[in-house]
C-alpha cells in the first residue's frame, strides 16, 4: 500500500466517526493499523580488498646420505655418523650411509649412483683423500647440497666444507697431561702431518708446556687415517722412549696405553669406554650443531655453500673436553681446577688457543 492511499483511508475513517457522533450513535473506539512500506532502490558499488596468504605445503623430511672413506669405527667419520644417526632417531631426517669406501676411486662412483638412484637432499662425509672426486660430483648435481670435511674452501652453488676445530679441548687435554706425567715424557700419535692434524697436536703440546715447561713431547705420524695396528706400534715405541702419558689422535693408541697401565687421552669422541681406568678425557668434536644447521637450511630452502668452521668450535658447542668419568678421583684437585678455569676463559672469549698448522717437530 502506498503512502497516499494510506492517508486517504485515514481521512475517510475520521469523517465516518464524526457523522456517527452527530447521529447520536454511541461512539465506538476504532483502532486503525496501517503499515506503510517505503520502497527505495539503493545501488552502491563496494570494493573489498582481501589479503590472501598462501599456506605452504608441509615440508618433507630431509633425505641425507653419509659417504665415509673409512669404517665408522674410525673416530673422524664416526662423529659425523653419530650426529646424523641422532638426527634420524629424533625424526628430523631420513638417513642412509655407506662406510669404508676407501681412496681408490670408489667414492665418485658411489656418490653418482646415490645421486641418481636415491636423489638425497643432502650428502655429507669426509673429503680428505677424495677431495677432487666429491667436488666433481657436486658440480654435476647442483640441486643437491654437499657438505664435506675438507681443508679447502667452499664452492658455489652447493659445496660446503667443515672440519674438526678441536684444538681448544686438545689444549686442555695437554694441560692435564703436563700435570700427570712423572717421567716428563709424553707421546702423541697422529695420522698425516696435514694442517687439520697439526693444529690439534700443536695445541696439545702448548697445553703441556703451560703446566710443565720442562716436559718433552714426542710426536709420530703413521701416514694413515685408519690403521690401528700401526698407531699402536708407534705408541709402544714412544713408551719404550719413556713416555708415560699418550694422546691418541688416531685410533689404536689407547690400547697400547691400557696394556701398560698408562694415562691416555682420546680424540674426536669421548673414548673413555675403550679403557675406563686409563682414559682421563678426550678432545671431543660434536657435529650436532653443524648437522642441525645444515638440515634447517636445506629444509627451508635457504641452503648456500659456506665454510661451517664456527659450528665445530667451543663457542657454538661444536667442541668440548670429555668428562673425567671414574678417573677424576685420581687426578690432582688443583690441576682440575686449573683446567676448568682455562676452559671457562675459552668459553667466555677471554682466552684464545693458538692455531698452529705447521708440522710439529718429532721432539718438542
Amino acid at each position: 500500500m502506498s503512502k497516499h492511499v494510506g492517508l486517504s483511508l485515514l481521512i475517510i475513517s475520521i469523517l465516518l466517526v464524526t457523522l456517527a457522533a452527530q447521529c447520536g450513535a454511541p461512539a465506538t473506539p476504532e483502532t486503525i493499523i496501517e503499515t506503510v512500506v517505503v520502497e527505495k532502490e539503493v545501488e552502491k558499488e563496494v570494493v573489498v580488498e582481501v589479503e590472501v596468504t598462501a599456506v605452504p605445503e608441509e615440508a618433507g623430511m630431509v633425505k641425507v646420505f653419509g659417504a665415509y672413506a673409512t669404517p665408522i669405527e674410525e673416530p673422524w667419520d664416526g662423529v659425523i655418523h653419530l650426529a646424523l644417526q641422532k638426527a634420524a632417531d629424533e625424526g628430523k631426517i631420513e638417513y642412509t650411509y655407506t662406510e669404508n669406501i676407501g681412496y681408490a676411486g670408489d667414492m665418485e662412483r658411489v656418490l653418482r649412483e646415490v645421486a641418481e638412484q636415491q636423489q638425497p637432499d643432502l650428502v655429507m662425509g669426509d673429503g680428505f683423500g677424495n677431495e677432487e672426486a666429491v667436488r666433481r660430483v657436486a658440480v654435476d648435481y647442483p640441486e643437491i647440497a654437499f657438505a664435506f670435511g675438507s681443508g679447502l674452501g667452499p664452492a658455489e652453488p652447493n659445496f660446503s666444507v667443515f672440519d674438526n676445530w678441536i684444538h681448544e679441548p686438545a689444549y686442555l687435554c695437554g694441560m692435564l697431561a703436563g700435570g700427570l706425567t712423572e717421567s716428563n715424557t709424553i707421546g702423541v700419535v697422529g695420522g698425516y702431518p696435514v694442517p687439520e692434524v697439526n693444529r690439534i697436536a700443536n695445541a696439545f703440546v702448548d697445553g703441556v708446556k703451560e703446566v710443565n715447561p720442562d716436559a718433552k713431547v714426542l710426536v709420530t705420524f703413521i701416514n694413515s687415517w685408519f690403521d690401528p695396528a700401526a698407531a699402536k706400534e708407534a705408541a709402544l715405541a714412544q713408551i719404550d722412549s719413556g713416555a708415560d702419558v699418550l694422546f691418541a689422535e688416531r685410533f689404536g693408541v689407547i690400547e697400547a696405553a691400557a696394556e701398560n697401565e698408562l694415562w691416555a687421552f682420546g680424540n674426536m669422541s669421548d673414548q673413555n669406554e675403550l679403557a675406563p681406568d686409563y682414559v682421563v678425557s678426550s678432545a671431543v668434536w660434536n657435529m650436532d650443531p653443524t648437522v642441525n644447521y645444515l638440515v634447517n637450511q636445506v629444509q627451508t630452502g635457504a641452503y648456500t655453500s659456506q665454510d661451517l668452521k664456527d659450528f665445530s668450535m667451543v663457542g657454538k658447542g661444536g667442541a668440548d673436553i670429555a668428562p673425567f668419568h671414574n678417573t677424576e678421583s685420581k687426578l690432582p684437585a688443583d690441576l682440575i681446577e686449573m683446567v676448568n678455569t682455562r676452559e671457562q676463559e675459552i668459553i667466555d672469549g677471554l682466552y684464545r688457543v693458538n692455531i698452529d698448522e705447521a708440522q710439529p717437530e718429532a721432539v718438542n
